[in-house]
């Protein structure tokens, strides 16, 4: 007989351990939590109260397993642990749970697995070195300098200070933070990386801080807050179970990505934070929040939208595991390019033009050039001019051009303007002429067409009485759509790569209101020439932004080589300030990158063969060989380095615009392939000087200084985002001179 109103839940730190359960005991967990919801006290099930202890339980998943749970009320339980039996009776002083006086999440901890992966970290023949002279002294603790009451108000749990002081090198602590509860050790490695308290209050703490005071006796009240991590649903554990990255991130929001979420905007809100931060999974999320809060329906008023068909595809995927088809069908999902043409062609049915990309563009700039025999000014600059400015502004006159800004652009004249004008104007007749134009040109029209439809909307809103009424006016489907806006709502990923027009066709898309536009982004991971102010664009960020900085991807070591990269250089923060990666941090641990320096670019490609091979014939190195990936500067040394890795019998799939080809093997591309795509082991091969950056960016320094310092920071971005696709390993290749932007990395 099933007893009604059985909550069960599972707490997040508790997968670590059922991860590394034989595969038959993660099947009894799912059926245990079937049989104890239908009715905990029966006779199989064993559920026993552990001796002096008045919340914790343990109950029977097998015969030689059992689950560890807190009684949270009468009908509430949470599944704290899954042990062997020999390791549940015991030593019970060992497990000490309670709520967190800060964040008001429930924290568990099973000390002595908390102090033997403390001792793993002492690796043999390590022993903490002692002077060779005098008397031994004792090695120094790590928070010897920080008081109880300093870690106690960071949120440092309590019952694991005495094991904090005991600390003495960084690998104990990173023994220690593998089993610790979240905050505890989000703080402890923030003071290892020499943040003061301040600091960690303000970007650790604070901000999953509960906001209303803590009671340390009401364990339901803390079950409810979002720093006590949990799932109740079948498909949730499942998915634990499975082990999953995405799936454990659907399960398991962090605090601060869950009140992202759930939080009601009054106007247009952006989320940033390095890679591996969580932004997409916030998106998703954020999609789904204002799904749920939709009435009863069949229209697709919410839009989620990116920057390429690949990552479009890659979040319906994402989007359709996390809701299902019933999520799916109150969501328009589309690239903004294509969701720009779907707009020209239903107002331009008769347009048949060819649609060209930014290269072939610029060799059409070039050939108007050479036709006019005009050498003033350089083919790729007045493409980024026109793309930029005049169209991504949608400028329609001459006038209007001399007016508009060009933040970060340099200073050119209205003489210089007017020769780009009257050069633009011929660059669009000769497009004309033969039946082409570029996805700058799609979206600036659509960008015009929507404004227009906007401002019609607002004035019949504003005449809505002198017309009846809009209940009075339909169409055929029986709705008044053409009166409203496309959407209610409209989340954006990688927002940082958007132009300036698909910004414009946004903002009148959606009704400016409240949870009109959410998107997220980092402007530090931005690869193409898009740079922003949104304020111009009509959308006010301004108070309504946030910041992730706990990377769940890129482990510390990868970190602190990945942020050298940037050594130099500032970002914007899409609103005319100054964007950083102020708390950027991670509590993954893993080794170094490794450097492989080679003498001509066959011997190293030869290298990135021989180096991969060498993972596959060691057992504990072996992966899945799409796991791996190898990242170069050009297209013709991905096809070079696929073909000597076919010589070494290695199967290798080169990734195309629209992702990965068909097809098993090491993936092989450009930088700019590999964005918002992650593998345990990347190899980024050819970061030589001249390609990373490339000598023409190098040649604009003494010519146009403007745009040389745009053209670097974009290639210190693309490596950027290279090396921090990595979960696991990063291997670094190059021949010749290493590029500069490796300098830091080298010397450290």
């Amino acid at each position: 007989m099933k007893t009604p109103g059985i909550t069960l839940r599972l707490l997040d730190k508790a997968d670590k351990e059922i991860l590394k359960l034989p595969r038959s005991v993660k099947g009894a967990l799912y059926d245990f939590q079937h049989k104890f919801k239908a009715n905990p006290h029966a006779t199989g099930l064993k559920l026993q109260q552990l001796k002096g202890d008045s919340r914790l339980w343990s109950a029977r998943v097998n015969d030689d397993h059992r689950a560890l749970l807190l009684r949270l009320a009468d009908d509430d339980w949470l599944i704290v642990a899954v042990k062997h039996r020999k390791d549940v009776y015991e030593n019970l002083d060992r497990l000490a749970y309670g709520i967190n006086h800060i964040t008001g999440g429930i924290e568990y901890v099973d000390l002595q697995v908390v102090e033997e992966s403390i001792l793993r970290g002492l690796a043999p023949g390590r022993p903490p070195a002692v002077p060779h002279t005098g008397e031994p002294t004792a090695p120094r603790g790590l928070f010897a300098e920080w008081s109880d009451e300093q870690l106690s108000d960071l949120g440092v749990a309590a019952p694991l200070l005495p094991v904090i002081r005991t600390l003495t090198t960084e690998d104990q602590l990173l023994g220690l933070v593998e089993y610790a509860p979240q905050l505890t050790g989000e703080v402890l490695l923030a003071i290892i990386d020499g943040k003061d308290f301040d600091s960690i209050l303000d970007q650790v703490t604070t901000p999953v801080a509960a906001p209303e005071p803590v009671d340390p006796e009401d364990f339901q009240a803390a079950a409810e807050r979002p720093a006590t991590m949990v799932t109740t649903s079948d498909a949730a554990l499942e998915e634990v179970l499975r082990g999953g990255d995405f799936g454990r991130w659907k399960v398991f929001l962090h605090p601060t990505q869950s009140k992202l979420v759930e939080r009601t905007y009054s106007g247009p809100a952006r989320v940033s934070g390095g890679p591996g931060t969580g932004k997409t999974i916030v998106a998703l999320h954020r999609v789904k929040h204002l799904v749920d809060r939709l009435p009863p329906g069949h229209t697709k008023p919410v839009l989620l939208t990116t920057y390429n068909k690949n990552l479009a595809a890659d979040l319906r995927s994402r989007l359709l595991e996390l809701g299902g088809e019933d999520l799916l069908a109150r969501v328009d999902i589309s690239h903004v390019d294509q969701l720009a043409l779907r707009i020209v062609r239903e107002a331009e049915p008769g347009n048949s033009k060819q649609t060209i990309d930014d290269n072939q563009a610029v060799r059409e700039w070039q050939a108007l050039l050479d036709e006019l025999g005009e050498t003033a000014w350089d083919a790729e600059f007045l493409h980024d001019e026109w793309t930029q400015v005049i169209l991504g502004q949608v400028i329609g006159s001459r006038a209007d051009y001399f007016r508009a800004r060009r933040a970060g652009r340099g200073n050119i004249g209205r003489v210089e303007r007017a020769e780009i004008w009257q050069l633009a104007e011929r660059f669009t007749q000769r497009l004309d002429r033969s039946r082409r134009q570029t996805w700058d040109q799609v979206t600036e029209r659509a960008a015009r067409l929507e404004v227009e439809r906007e401002q019609r909307i607002a004035a019949i809103e504003a005449h809505r009485t002198e017309v009846g009424g809009l209940d009075n006016i339909h169409l055929q489907d029986g709705s008044a759509g053409w009166l409203r806006h496309r959407y209610q709502h409209i989340v954006v990923d990688e927002a940082q790569d958007l132009r300036p027009a698909h910004w414009k066709m946004l903002r009148a898309m959606v009704p400016s209101g409240q949870d009109d536009i959410f998107l997220v982004g980092d402007t530090h991971q931005r690869i193409y020439r898009n740079q922003v102010t949104l304020g111009s664009l009509g959308i006010h960020i301004r108070g309504r932004s946030s910041k992730l900085t706990l990377s769940y991807r890129t482990t510390r070591q990868i970190l602190r080589s990945a942020l050298d990269v940037l050594t130099g250089e500032s970002f914007d923060d899409l609103n005319g300030g100054e964007e950083t990666l102020a708390g950027f941090r991670s509590v993954l641990n893993g080794a170094a990158p490794r450097l492989h320096p080679y003498a001509d670019w066959n011997a190293e490609r030869v290298g990135i063969a021989e180096h991969i091979a060498a993972w596959s014939a060691r057992p504990d190195e072996r992966i899945p060989l799409e796991q791996i990936a190898v990242c170069v500067p050009t297209n013709q040394m991905a096809g070079e380095v696929a073909y000597t890795l076919a010589q070494h019998g290695i199967a290798a799939v080169e990734i195309g615009p629209d992702g990965p080809r068909n097809g098993s093997g090491v993936h092989i591309g450009t930088m700019f392939r590999f964005k918002g795509l992650e593998y345990q082991r990347m190899i980024i091969a050819g970061v030589r000087d001249g390609l990373v950056p490339r000598d023409n960016v190098n040649r604009l320094k003494g010519a146009d200084l403007a745009r040389y310092r745009r053209e670097m920071q974009r290639a210190r971005s693309l490596l950027f985002v290279a090396v921090t696709r990595a979960r696991d390993s990063v291997d670094i290749f190059w021949h010749g001179e290493p590029s500069p932007f490796l300098k830091p990395v080298l010397a450290s």
